[in-house]
């Protein structure tokens, strides 16, 4: 966010002015004080205090401006609730309003999308990486039962049929689900084929070690 200047007849005021305008905490806000006015003699030759602020570069704000910009100019009224847990360098933001299926997508792709480029954006000016998560209305953990409840469904009918089976194309996040939830199972093994974005996980019996290997690097 740039700096704007806000001039008062005090100092005090012009910092009050600039935090009614920008709707935030006082300790949100950066400043720096041009001018610091003067009350003249009997009112004559006083000037108004003059201070440049704008709301201070955090984690959070970076990328609660850069979500905004983008719903504003999708015509979305969005409300964001962002917490930063700074020891584990991760932000999470949980995304609320109407009509939110807009922003999640074919199983999730646009949310994924969006999730991706605020991560950017906050990198960008972070020393430290920053792991983003986007939520919307517990989705990613009602995606990740549903994950969960296929693969086990579809390991049951390969252990039956002593076929593979092939999943449906998914992101490195959920064939790590895939992979996850069966790791443990005796029977079977899971592997990852074809190129991205069309890359899927495949079940197998475990009589063959094909998939040992990069079950370990994708898991």
């Amino acid at each position: 966010m740039e700096f704007k200047n806000y001039s008062a007849k005090t100092v005090d005021d012009a910092i009050s002015a600039a935090i009614l305008e920008m709707k935030i905490a006082s300790d949100q806000l950066e400043y720096e004080v041009i001018d610091n006015g003067s009350a003249g003699f009997l009112g004559f030759g006083s000037r108004p205090a003059v201070i440049r602020a704008r709301r201070k570069e955090t984690t959070e704000g970076i990328a609660e401006e850069f979500l905004k910009d983008i719903f504003r100019s999708m015509g979305m009224e969005v409300t964001l609730v962002t917490e930063y847990d700074e020891e584990q360098h991760m932000l999470n933001i949980d995304l609320q309003g109407s009509d939110m299926g807009i922003l999640i997508g074919k199983r999730g792709q646009t949310l994924d999308s969006l999730q991706y480029l605020t991560s950017l954006v906050v990198n960008k000016q972070s020393e430290e990486y920053i792991r983003v998560k986007l939520d919307i209305e517990n989705y990613r953990e009602r995606r990740a039962e549903t994950l969960e409840h296929l693969a086990r469904s579809l390991a049951a009918k390969v252990k039956k049929s002593r076929k593979p089976m092939a999943l449906e194309p998914m992101n490195p996040y959920e064939r790590r689900i895939i992979h996850a939830c069966l790791q443990n199972d005796r029977y079977i093994i899971t592997g990852s084929e074809g190129d991205e974005p069309y890359r899927h996980v495949v079940i197998s019996p475990r009589r063959s070690g094909k998939y040992t290997q990069e079950k370990k690097q994708e898991a």
